[in-house]
């Protein structure tokens, strides 16, 4: 899978980083030939700094194989499925994505590979799974970027683990750590997912508890600890619920049956041999070149070329 990984660890959410990048830097940004490059450029960017800021020892830019996996959709059909651009009878979906975006991808990809940055999607299953797997494999402390607050769940005090949300830019990000998921949500990492599951995300097609808004799931997760508790006090009627929670949490046993397996993100993701130490020198210098001559990359890729080189020093 990898090797023993002690050193602080980054793991990027990397699609969600180059949408940021897309939609924060200029669609003016472009190649010789006319060509969009914003995302590209801006993720390089947001990962230098990163690296500046953040000084990891190993790094892996984790991407989507399989953005809507079907073994999420097939527990729950409205899973992301506003988001399909088109339906495919093999593979997954396509999603709907900017059309100066999507030809951007390969470049990113070619770049990374070529600088010697960790690359990671495993058909199947999307980024936010091969984080929780690399974070529950990790030895040391680990840093997950993302702007996506569902990996909010893997945040663990005791474990080194915290969640890097970008606010402007990667500059500064908001550091989540159990002391900040409480002070916002009331619910540390763990409660974090039986949150999201009970509150809803309409940005995912989760439709949640009717009824059961982000306070009082948080509420009722203080009152009974986690999901299986609230769902074992429906059953119990000298219980702290309303007539109308208990209602409608009971109309909703089957969803609540099948969400956690679709909310939490998977630990068991078959990882590939990877190696994840971030490299001194880029590992093909010679195609590097060739990708910032044809896309005009610049200062942007230099940059993060010479941050790479300075942390031998």
């Amino acid at each position: 899978m990898m090797r023993g990984v002690t050193g602080r660890l980054m793991l990027l959410d990397t699609a969600s980083l180059y949408f940021r990048a897309y939609f924060g830097v200029p669609d003016s940004v472009r190649a010789p030939d006319g060509t969009p490059v914003n995302a590209v450029r801006g993720l390089l960017e947001f990962i230098d700094r990163l690296v500046k800021d953040h000084r990891p020892d190993d790094l892996v830019a984790c991407m989507d194989a399989d953005w809507r996996p079907q073994w999420r959709v097939d527990l729950i059909p409205s899973y992301k499925a506003h988001r399909v651009a088109e339906e495919r009878e093999s593979g997954p979906d396509e999603e709907e994505v900017p059309d100066t975006l999507s030809p951007q991808v390969p470049i990113i990809e070619a770049v990374l590979d070529a600088l010697g940055i960790a690359r990671v999607g495993v058909a199947g299953y999307e980024a936010d799974d091969v984080i929780g797997t690399f974070t529950g494999r990790a030895e040391g402390p680990v840093d997950i970027v993302t702007g996506d607050r569902d990996l909010y769940q893997l945040v663990d005090d005791a474990r080194g683990v915290r969640v890097l949300y970008p606010l402007k830019g990667v500059g500064s990000p908001q550091l989540t750590d159990e002391a900040w998921l409480r002070e916002k949500y009331g619910v540390d990492g763990r409660g974090y997912a039986d949150l999201a599951l009970l509150r809803g995300d309409p940005s995912d097609g989760l439709p949640g508890v009717p009824g059961i808004g982000e306070k009082t799931a948080a509420k009722l997760l203080a009152e009974f600890g986690d999901l299986a508790g609230i769902m074992a006090a429906v059953d119990d009627p000298k219980a702290k619920l309303t007539p109308s929670q208990r209602r409608r949490l009971d109309e909703s046993r089957p969803y609540v049956a099948v969400a956690p397996k679709v909310v939490k993100v998977a630990d068991d993701v078959p990882l590939p041999e990877v190696t994840t130490a971030l490299p001194d020198a880029p590992r093909d210098g010679e195609t590097l070149e060739a990708l910032a001559a044809r896309w005009g990359l610049g200062g942007s890729l230099q940059r993060l070329v010479t941050t790479l080189g300075a942390r031998r020093a």
